[in-house]
């Protein structure tokens, strides 16, 4: 009996030791840092009963705020077909939340004289000036106009460069079916590749008129690698994974790494029919910036610290505060239409910024949070978000592919701001 006790005592020394260890931020305790323990509690409830239901496989979340890490854990099983636990480094395929920090790439570049917002991206890519708009007719027909103006760097970063994803349920146009789906260019070849065939479409909008999703940040990744000589991945490692520390952030996962992939349930819990994360099994011939990197939660949580801190952490400083700012301002003029609402149900009252939602308003959003909050998600089941006023920063990793993903990151920000007491 003795034996056990020390061993069970053993055992958890050992988990604890390899938790702090593994730690991405210093502790804090929930009271400390202005939540109820019973509040936080709630989240640990809410996925035990959506694991249990078999809805998800399991998450790993994570809440700072000044700086301090309030909550920090595992749920459920990391492979739901060999029934692995999930471990709190397990390695998400982030896919949409790669464009964060593609874009960071991008205003580094910026902020060496670089890559100016209003410089062109055909004098990076030529093809994109003899790019045509698609304007749909009456008969079905498409109308091929002129660009009205260039397509500028600015429009990639802010999603109004006129380029789209195929596929999208929340867009309308008979254009979508022309292009292809969001990861498709980076598994059948390489950035000119890539650039060769968006170039050969249509425009969906003219140029800085309307935020419209698409490959826009996947351009903005291949102006970076033209402006650095480098691969993105190789660039981002040494410009900002490195330097912050975020050790298993990668756009192409090592044997090491495999085997604490996420991976979701073979069928969608909500529809029955096969569903999968292609690139867990299939190698990209790019690093496209727009959906094909990997991390830990521990990962990016110290990635939205450092933007929450204005750019720096644990004194490496990666951007400026101003620049950071400019970064999470919203940047959907009037004269755009803004159609965020459209990718990201409850987003109503957000704008867009450089490659981040940012919320403009009290009221409108279905999630509480506060004017000045940026944040974006991952189709595969990723999410984050930052609300500087109460600064605080949170990161949610899943493997839930399907519509059940939006469903994750509405009812996690409700109980996070729910569990807040100051």
């Amino acid at each position: 009996m003795r034996k056990t006790v020390i061993a069970a005592a053993a055992a958890a020394t050992s988990l604890a030791v390899s938790i702090a260890h593994a730690a991405p931020l210093p502790e804090t305790s929930a009271h400390q840092a202005g939540f109820s323990e019973r509040g936080l509690v709630r989240l640990d409830d809410f996925f035990a009963r959506e694991i249990a239901a078999k809805r998800v496989p399991g998450a790993v979340v994570a809440i700072a705020r000044d700086g301090k890490l309030v909550h920090y854990k595992a749920y459920g099983q990391l492979d739901p077909v060999r029934g692995t636990p999930m471990p709190i480094d397990a390695v998400f395929a982030l896919a949409s939340m790669t464009k964060p920090m593609a874009a960071v790439a991008g205003l580094t570049l910026m902020e060496q004289g670089k890559l100016p917002l209003q410089a062109k991206v055909a004098e990076f890519y030529p093809a994109f000036a003899d790019m045509k708009v698609g304007v749909q007719q009456a008969d079905g027909s498409l109308k091929m106009e002129p660009q009205a103006q260039p397509i500028f760097i600015h429009d990639l970063y802010r999603h109004t460069s006129g380029l789209m994803y195929g596929g999208r349920p929340d867009s309308s146009s008979a254009l979508a079916r022309l292009y292809p789906d969001g990861t498709a260019p980076a598994v059948e070849g390489d950035t000119q590749a890539f650039i060769d065939r968006i170039t050969q479409l249509p425009l969906v909008h003219q140029p800085g008129t309307e935020f419209e999703y698409g490959f826009s940040i996947d351009v903005l990744g291949a102006v970076v690698e033209k402006v650095s000589g480098q691969r993105l991945g190789e660039y981002l490692a040494a410009n900002v994974w490195k330097p912050l520390g975020m050790k298993d952030a990668t756009f192409h996962p090592a044997e090491a790494q495999r085997a604490r992939l996420a991976r979701p349930f073979p069928n969608d819990p909500l529809t029955g029919k096969p569903q999968a994360i292609k690139l867990l099994d299939t190698p990209t011939r790019f690093d496209c910036g727009g959906g094909c990197s990997f991390a830990t939660v521990g990962d990016y949580l110290r990635f939205g610290q450092m933007l929450l801190n204005g750019g720096e952490l644990d004194g490496m400083r990666i951007l400026s505060p101003k620049t950071v700012h400019h970064m999470t301002s919203n940047h959907l003029g009037p004269e755009i239409k803004n159609n965020v609402a459209a990718v990201e149900p409850h987003r109503g009252g957000f704008g867009f910024g450089l490659s981040v939602a940012v919320r403009t308003s009290e009221g409108l959003s279905s999630v509480p949070g506060n004017p000045g909050e940026f944040t974006w998600n991952g189709a595969y089941g990723t999410q984050f978000f930052c609300d500087p006023k109460e600064r605080l920063v949170v990161v949610v990793g899943t493997a839930a592919p399907g519509e059940l993903r939006k469903y994750y990151r509405e009812n996690v920000q409700d109980i996070v701001y729910g569990a807040m007491v100051k």
